[in-house]
Order: structure tokens, then C-alpha cells, then sequence
């Protein structure tokens, strides 16, 4: 099946060192965001929660004292709710690299043409905000759908991130308004790589890798139908 065979490997790229480098960088800059974001808080609450009160054979306990300790038993939670958005935007900005590396090395005779930094830019918060919208969406509407809002939450981010993603690598090769045809065309599949990423950005640590997994599967997905020997293969030469 194509879309196995594009997060096959899109799974084994993720691991040569030219894309492993890429990653552990995503990785580094999503926790230092994370505990830079906690410190701030932490300090925040310091500074800015006044009064406290008094115990019998403790003394006075400041609030400030209690919430901003306390705050660092929320950072597992604001990590869960946080994690995917925000792996997804530091990746998003490496995805065009991992696109290039992927094409150097499995298409060398067929590279694109790299986004320039802006539109790199706005394709990683185009991806950040599909996230986070439909997360709340699906957050908003859970008391409504109940045991259909998981349906709701991957089947939703899969059209989404699928749309993002595939966009970015067709992009490389065709004008927008093809690549936008090219995606269409193949809808089923470009929703479906976009519905194994979503699951994968729900699992905790995986997730932060996912949207450079998803760079290079798409940009192998884009391959296999647009290619010398693809269904779409005359979309290269219009």
C-alpha cells in the first residue's frame, strides 16, 4: 500500500544522520521552550501573587510560595495540551530540509525547488494552527460527540496536516494551484498519511519527531504518484 510504504520510509530516513541531526535539534529547541515557558511562570507567580496566611506551629506561608511550586505539578498537563503544536512549529521549520535530504537521497535526478524562508515560516504556523484549532474544536464539541470525538479529532487533523503537508512537498515541484489539483486528486491517500500522523502526535515523545517524519513521508508520497512511473506523472511536465 502506498501510504505504508511512504511512512516506511519516511521512518527509515528519519534515522540517517543527515535527518537525525534535524531532530534531535527539533527535540532540544521544543524543551528548552517548555522550561523556559515553566521558568517564566514560576518567577511570574513569584512576583506578582501577594498576601498568604498563617499556620499554628508553621508560621506564615506565602501564596506566591505554594502556586508557584505548585505550578510545576501543571508542566505533564501544559506538555500534553502544548506538545504537538509546538513540536509541529519548530519542525515545520526544518521540514523543508528534511524534504531536500530526502530528494538528495532517494531522487536525486528529480530535487525540487526549496521554499524561501517567509513561505517555509508560513507553512510551519499554517501546520501549528491546524493543529491547536482542531484540538480546541474537538475539546469544545467532546461533550456533544462523546465517543465520536476521537472520529472528529484524527479524521479533521488528518485532512488537515495531510492538506499542510502534502502542499509543502508538491510545492517544491509545482505551482500551487497544481499541487493544490495533485492533492485533490488524491485525497484518500494525502488524508489518510495525515491520519497516521495525527495518531502519531497524540503519543507522548513521539510526537515531538512526528511533523519531520511527516515532511519526509509526504515528500515520498508526492514521488510515488508524481513520478516517472506515477498515475500523475504528467502533472511535472504541464
Amino acid at each position: 500500500m502506498m501510504v505504508l510504504a511512504a511512512f516506511a520510509r519516511g521512518w527509515g530516513d528519519l534515522l540517517r544522520p543527515s535527518i537525525l541531526r534535524l531532530v534531535a535539534l527539533g527535540i532540544g529547541l521544543t524543551i528548552l521552550l517548555f522550561i523556559l515557558l515553566q521558568a517564566a511562570i514560576f518567577w511570574l507567580i513569584r512576583l506578582w501573587l501577594p498576601g498568604g496566611f498563617s499556620l499554628p506551629w508553621v508560621g506564615q506561608i506565602d501564596f506566591a510560595t505554594i502556586f508557584s511550586w505548585g505550578s510545576l505539578a501543571l508542566f505533564p498537563v501544559v506538555g500534553f495540551l502544548l506538545m504537538a503544536p509546538v513540536a509541529a512549529g519548530f519542525s515545520g521549520l526544518f521540514a523543508e530540509h528534511v524534504a531536500e535530504a530526502v530528494e538528495d537521497l532517494h531522487y536525486p535526478h528529480r530535487r525540487g525547488t526549496g521554499l524561501d524562508f517567509w513561505d517555509g515560516l508560513l507553512e510551519s504556523l499554517a501546520v501549528v494552527a491546524a493543529v491547536l484549532g482542531v484540538a480546541i474544536l474537538s475539546l469544545l464539541l467532546t461533550p456533544f460527540l462523546g465517543p465520536f470525538a476521537p472520529l472528529l479529532f484524527y479524521g479533521a487533523n488528518g485532512w488537515l496536516l495531510g492538506r499542510e503537508f502534502f502542499q509543502m512537498a508538491a510545492r517544491r515541484h509545482l505551482p500551487e494551484p497544481q499541487a493544490q489539483n495533485l492533492r485533490r486528486r488524491h485525497a484518500g491517500r494525502v488524508t489518510l498519511t495525515g491520519v497516521l500522523v495525527a495518531i502519531g502526535l497524540t503519543v507522548p515523545v513521539l510526537n515531538i519527531a512526528l511533523p519531520l517524519l511527516a515532511a519526509a513521508a509526504f515528500t515520498h508520497l508526492f514521488h510515488m504518484i508524481s513520478g516517472p512511473t506515477g498515475r500523475d506523472a504528467r502533472y511535472r511536465h504541464e
